[in-house]
C-alpha cells in the first residue's frame, strides 16, 4: 500500500483473481476511481483503494494495460489525480510450440554430402520471443527404420535443417531402403528444462538414386586418329548450376583430359599406352563461392593396347655354352626377346623358330627352340668339339604383325674327363734356413692335364693336402704353363717345426664328369728341412709409448724396455738410444750380451712431452700503436698477446694497466676477445711524442703466469 502516485506494475499472466496494490487516501478524499484499459479484468475498490484483478491477464492478448487513478471527496470531486498506473503483463510459458505443417515430405539423393540440408521443418511458439519460453530446439525423436548403430539423418537443432549424417551419406541406398520416417520433436525453453512444452511431427523422406556417381572405367584405344578433343564420358551433379572441374591425383607434366560445364569429359590428344597405360583423376563440383558441392568423383581411364611394337632381341647376340656330353632334350639356354605391347595379350605374344644353323654338321637340325618360350634344346647327343667348336643360329621371332631376327652363338665346351698327373710322385726334399723371407719360392712342381687348354677343366690348382696344419706354405699356379711354385707363406721356426712332410694334390676348378675321380697320379710328396739360424733378440713390444712432463728432473725413469732371445734364455742388453732426440735419454740397466754380439734388434720409443705453463704471455705486434696528433677523442689501437706454451683449447689473456696514477689518468685498456684488447687515450691533452705505457698481461695456464711490458704509444 501507499499514497496515490504514478506507478508501474509487472504482473504474470494467468493466476485468476488477486490483489495488486492498495492506495491510501488523504482527507478530504474518501474514495477512488480507475479509468482506462481495464478490459473488464482490472478495477479498484472505491472505498478501500485496492487495485485488483477479477480475472486472468493474457500476454498473448495484451501485453500492457494503461489506467488513470484519482481520489474523490464525498461529493465526487477529484482530490488527487489522475495518476498513471501501468500494468505490464509478464509472459509465462503457457503455449506449446506448433509445427507449420501437419506432416513434411522431402527427397534426398544417394551419396549426398553429409551436413548439406535437403529440407527444413519449422515450428512457432506464441509465447514472448524475447524469453526462453519461445526459444525452440529441434531433435530427431524416432528414426524408422534405423538399421545402423548411428542415425542416417541429422537435424540442426536451431534451424530445423535436415541433412544426411556421415553414415547416411555413405549408406543411403534406394535399392536397400527408399523411404524413411523421422519423428521430429520440438521443445521450447531451449530444451533446457524438464517442464518444457514439446510437440512432434512426422517427416517422410524418399531416397533417390544419386545422379552424382562415377562412370564406368573409360577405355581409350592408344594412338587414336580421331579429331581431338573426343567425348569419352559425362557426369551429373545432384545440384543445379554447379561449376565442374578436374584435378589430378598424379603430378603429370600435362593431363590430357578436360571437362565442360555440362559435365562432359574429353580426352584432348592421342594417348600412348607404352608411355602411360592408365590415368586417374577427380571430377569436382563447386558453387559460385568456390565451395565443394559434391564429393569428388574418381575417374579411371585405361589406355587399350594396339599392336604397334615389334619384338626386340634382349641382346645383340645371345651366347650359350654347352658341354659336349650334353644329352638329347637338354635345355641349353633361353633366347630372350621383349615386346612393348601390353603383356599377356595377343599383341605381345611372341613365337620363336630357328631359321638357320651354321655349320650344318654333323647334322643340320642339332638344335630345337620351343615355339612359345624361346628355350633352346639339343635334339640328340651329337655335339663334338673336334667336329665343330661353335654354332651360329638365326632365330625368327614374330608377333601377330611384326617379325625380328635374333642371333644366337653356341659354344661347345670341353668336358672335364681328364685328371691332372704329376711328373713326379716324389720331389725328395729341400733344405731351407729358418730366416728365409716370406714369399720365397723353395720348389717348383709340375702336373699336366689332357683337357682343353685355358679352361676350368685343364687349369690346375695345387694344395698342401697333409703335413701343414698352420698353412706355412702356399702354392701358386702359372696360368699358362700350369707350373706350381711352392712359397713360404708364414715365417719358419726351427725351434717349433724343424721338418715338414708334405703331401700335395692337384685338382681342377671345374668338377669332374661322373665316373671320373682323382687318384694317386694327382698326388706328390716332398720334405722340407728347416735349419737353425742365430736370430736377433726380440722386443716384447714393437712400439713403446710413454708420457712425461717437460719439466721432469734429469735421471727420472720414464720407461722399461725388455727383449728376449728366441734361441734360448740368454739375457739381453739395452745398449743405446738412437734417433733425433736421443741426447735426452739414456739406458740405465745393463745385462749380458749374447755370444754373437752382432745380432741386434731395434724397437720404437715414443715419448710424449706434456706442456708446462713456463712461458709468460708476450705482446705480438708488427709496429707500435700510434695516434694522430692532435687527438679528437675516441681513438683506440688494437694490441695482441701470444704465449709459447701449448694451448689445449685456446689462449685467454687478461690485459690491465700498471697501478700508477699517471698511467691510469692518461690511458685505459678494454678487452676485445681472448687474445686482443684496445688501448685508448683517456683525454685529448697529449703532446706530440712517444709515451711508455706499462701493461700487465696474464695467461690462463695452471698456474697462470704474468708479464709486465712497456708498450710505446706514439703521438705524431
Amino acid at each position: 500500500s501507499g499514497p496515490l502516485k504514478d506507478m508501474n506494475f509487472s504482473v504474470p499472466e494467468g493466476g485468476g483473481v488477486r490483489f495488486i496494490y492498495q492506495f491510501t487516501s488523504e482527507p478530504p478524499a474518501v474514495s477512488f476511481r480507475a479509468t482506462g484499459e481495464k478490459d473488464g479484468i482490472i478495477d479498484i475498490s472505491p472505498r478501500t483503494g485496492i487495485l485488483y484483478l477479477n480475472g486472468s491477464l493474457d500476454w498473448e492478448t495484451k501485453t500492457v494495460h494503461r489506467l488513470q487513478v484519482e481520489s474523490l471527496d464525498e461529493k465526487g470531486n477529484i482530490v488527487k489525480g489522475p495518476y498513471s498506473v501501468t500494468i505490464y503483463v509478464e509472459d509465462i510459458n503457457d503455449n506449446p510450440p506448433e509445427f507449420d505443417e501437419p506432416k513434411y515430405t522431402g527427397v534426398v539423393r544417394q551419396n549426398s554430402r553429409p551436413g548439406k540440408p535437403f529440407m527444413y521443418v519449422h515450428a512457432t511458439d506464441r509465447d514472448d520471443p524475447t524469453t526462453p519460453h519461445a526459444q525452440l530446439t529441434y531433435s530427431i525423436f524416432h528414426h524408422f527404420p534405423n538399421p545402423y548403430p548411428e542415425m542416417l539423418f541429422q537435424i540442426d537443432n536451431v534451424t530445423g535443417a535436415i541433412s544426411p549424417s556421415k553414415m547416411g551419406s555413405y549408406y543411403l541406398d534406394p535399392q536397400k531402403q527408399d523411404t524413411f520416417t523421422l519423428v521430429i520433436r520440438v521443445k521450447d525453453m531451449a530444451g533446457m528444462t524438464t517442464n518444457a512444452f514439446t510437440n512432434s511431427v512426422d517427416v517422410i523422406i524418399t531416397v533417390k538414386e544419386s545422379l552424382w556417381k562415377a562412370p564406368p572405367i573409360v577405355r581409350i584405344q592408344e594412338n587414336s586418329t580421331q579429331v581431338h578433343p573426343v567425348n569419352i564420358s559425362q557426369v551429373h551433379s545432384n545440384e543445379p548450376d554447379v561449376i565442374y572441374g578436374i584435378f589430378e591425383k598424379e603430378k603429370l607434366p600435362r593431363l590430357p583430359f578436360s571437362i565442360d560445364q555440362d559435365g562432359v569429359i574429353y580426352v584432348t590428344e592421342p594417348l600412348d599406352r607404352e608411355e602411360k597405360d592408365s590415368y586417374t583423376f577427380f571430377v569436382v563440383t563447386k558453387d559460385n563461392m568456390g565451395e565443394l558441392v559434391d564429393k569428388p568423383l574418381q575417374i579411371h581411364v585405361i589406355v587399350e593396347d594396339i599392336n604397334d611394337n615389334p619384338p626386340v632381341c634382349q641382346q645383340a647376340v645371345t651366347v650359350i655354352e654347352v658341354q659336349e656330353n650334353e644329352g638329347g632334350g637338354s635345355n641349353i639356354g633361353t633366347l630372350i626377346a621383349t615386346d612393348m605391347d601390353q603383356k599377356d595379350t595377343l599383341n605381345s605374344r611372341m613365337q620363336f623358330k630357328i631359321q638357320s644353323q651354321v655349320p650344318a654338321v654333323p647334322e643340320s637340325n642339332l638344335f630345337f627352340i620351343q615355339q612359345d618360350t624361346g628355350i633352346l634344346q639339343l635334339t640328340s647327343r651329337s655335339l663334338n668339339k673336334r667336329i665343330a667348336s661353335n654354332y651360329s643360329l638365326k632365330v625368327l621371332v614374330t608377333d601377330a604383325v611384326f617379325q625380328t631376327i635374333c642371333d644366337v652363338q653356341i659354344y661347345v665346351i670341353d668336358i672335364n674327363d681328364r685328371i691332372p698327373i704329376f711328373e713326379k710322385s716324389d720331389y725328395d726334399s729341400v733344405t731351407v734356413a729358418e730366416n728365409v723371407p716370406v714369399g720365397t719360392v723353395i720348389l717348383e712342381i709340375q702336373a699336366t692335364d689332357g683337357d682343353e687348354p685355358a679352361t676350368g677343366s685343364s687349369y690346375i690348382i695345387y694344395q698342401v693336402k697333409e703335413g701343414d696344419p698352420n698353412n706355412t706354405f702356399i702354392i701358386e699356379t702359372d696360368s699358362e704353363t700350369n707350373r706350381g711354385f711352392v712359397k713360404i707363406n708364414k715365417a719358419l721356426d726351427f725351434e717349433t717345426t724343424p721338418v715338414y712332410n708334405l703331401v700335395i694334390n692337384a685338382t681342377n676348378p671345374e668338377p669332374l664328369v661322373p665316373g671320373v675321380q682323382y687318384n694317386s697320379s694327382s698326388l706328390t710328396l716332398f720334405k722340407v728341412f728347416v735349419t737353425n739360424v742365430d736370430e736377433p733378440p726380440v722386443f716384447h713390444k714393437t712400439v713403446y709409448k710413454g708420457e712425461v712432463s717437460e719439466d721432469v728432473p734429469v735421471n727420472t725413469l720414464v720407461m722399461t724396455v725388455e727383449a728376449y732371445d728366441p734361441e734360448g734364455d740368454t739375457k739381453m742388453v739395452l745398449k743405446e738410444v738412437q734417433g733425433k732426440h736421443a741426447q735426452y735419454l739414456a739406458c740405465r740397466k745393463i745385462n749380458f750380451y749374447k755370444n754373437n754380439a752382432d745380432q741386434k734388434s731395434k724397437t720404437i720409443l715414443m715419448l710424449h712431452l706434456r706442456d708446462v705453463n713456463d712461458n709468460p704471455p708476450q705482446l705480438t705486434m708488427d709496429y707500435p700503436p700510434f695516434f694522430c696528433h692532435p687527438l679528437s677523442g675516441g681513438e683506440r689501437a688494437l694490441i695482441q698477446a701470444t704465449d709459447a706454451d701449448q694451448q689445449w683449447y685456446y689462449s685467454t689473456f687478461t690485459f690491465s694497466l700498471m697501478d700508477d696514477m699517471n698511467t691510469r689518468n692518461n690511458w685505459e685498456i678494454s678487452k676485445v676477445n681472448a687474445t686482443h684488447a684496445y688501448l685508448s687515450p683517456k683525454h685529448t691533452n697529449f703532446e706530440e711524442k712517444v709515451y711508455n705505457v706499462p701493461i700487465i698481461i696474464n695467461d690462463n695456464g695452471k698456474p697462470p703466469l704474468e708479464n709486465k711490458v712497456n708498450l710505446e704509444g706514439i703521438l705524431c
